[in-house]
């Protein structure tokens, strides 16, 4: 790990503008908010590839549902709640009811979208494309993994969700056997009392809590769950067997996302007790990103106290 931070979206934008000479076939689209989203990278380099839809995201999926018919690989990019949110009967029914070829860059997800508030933090997308059959999820923890998810998703042929944050990152995969597959989870710490399974921003809350829970001779496991869909059961169920407590943390409300997700699994696959850290039954609030975290206990302290707490 190093002392790097990144934010995912930042990696998103420049991953675009990177594979734009790879994937000639490639055409960005985005809602009027190009500088927000960083697809405005792409757009400096391949202006006639970028396509600003205004302020219009359930048409700009529709035409992202065209374009892909034509053969191209559209990337079509908004804030989360847009995406998710406001746009989902588009997403559903124009993209994932004909399993079109259509990737949705999804930034400023979660908590820490901080002081725009609870209309704009999105902790429900998660859940909302889960329910979409077909729809491949990625989260990626970190600008490593971002720019890794970018090249999975325009090499897969199906739909795909990216979900990026807005706020800057540590760099956690910076290791030179780091590998990305779509489906694979990665076990970053080896453990055998308790399994924190998390995805996005939240492996490295994981990896702070997992050192803290070692000082005190407790070791956990740490699993970093890029893909939430498809999951990697066999992974987790491995890993459950082993430890026979799990903890999921995310970035998201525990309803639907990656603790549901993990829940279902593990029901079917191997039943242990499961404690699930996100956002509670509640909406976000107005804050820095670095406090909102706190207030809901979502840093490395937060998971280390949930996780003492489950434990005992």
């Amino acid at each position: 790990m190093s002392d790097v931070k990144i934010a995912t979206r930042e990696a998103y934008g420049n991953a675009l503008a990177e594979f734009g000479e790879a994937y000639p076939n490639m055409i960005v689209l985005d809602a009027d908010l190009a500088a927000a989203t960083k697809t405005g990278v792409f757009k400096k380099r391949f202006p006639e590839r970028h396509i600003d839809c205004g302020i219009a995201e359930a048409n700009m999926m529709g035409i992202a549902a065209g374009l892909s018919l034509t053969g191209m690989i559209p990337v079509a990019s908004t804030f989360a709640m847009f995406a998710a949110g406001r746009a989902f009967e588009q997403v559903r029914n124009s993209i994932g009811y004909p399993h079109l070829n259509v990737k949705i860059g999804a930034t400023h997800a979660g908590i820490t979208v901080g002081e725009d508030g609870a209309s704009h933090q999105c902790n429900e997308d998660i859940a909302l494309m889960r329910t979409i059959p077909g729809m491949t999820i990625l989260n990626p923890s970190d600008a490593v993994e971002a720019k890794a998810c970018v090249k999975a998703a325009l090499d897969y042929e199906g739909p795909v969700y990216m979900r990026f944050g807005r706020a800057a990152v540590p760099v956690i995969n910076d290791g030179e056997d780091y590998s990305f597959r779509i489906g694979k989870g990665q076990v970053l710490r080896e453990g055998s009392d308790v399994t924190i399974a998390a995805t996005g921003i939240m492996v490295n809350s994981a990896l702070e809590a997992a050192a803290q829970l070692a000082g005190e001779g407790i070791s956990a496991e740490v699993i970093n769950i890029c893909t939430i869909k498809p999951l990697d059961k066999e992974l987790l169920a491995a890993s459950a067997g082993k430890t026979g407590k799990v903890v999921t943390a995310e970035e998201h409300s525990v309803i639907g996302g990656l603790g549901g997700a993990v829940c279902e699994a593990l029901a079917e696959f191997c039943p242990v007790p499961v404690c699930r850290i996100g956002i509670e039954d509640v909406f976000g609030e107005s804050g820095s990103a670095g406090a909102l975290l706190v207030k809901y206990g979502l840093d490395g302290a937060g998971v280390y106290r949930k996780v003492k707490a489950f434990l005992s």
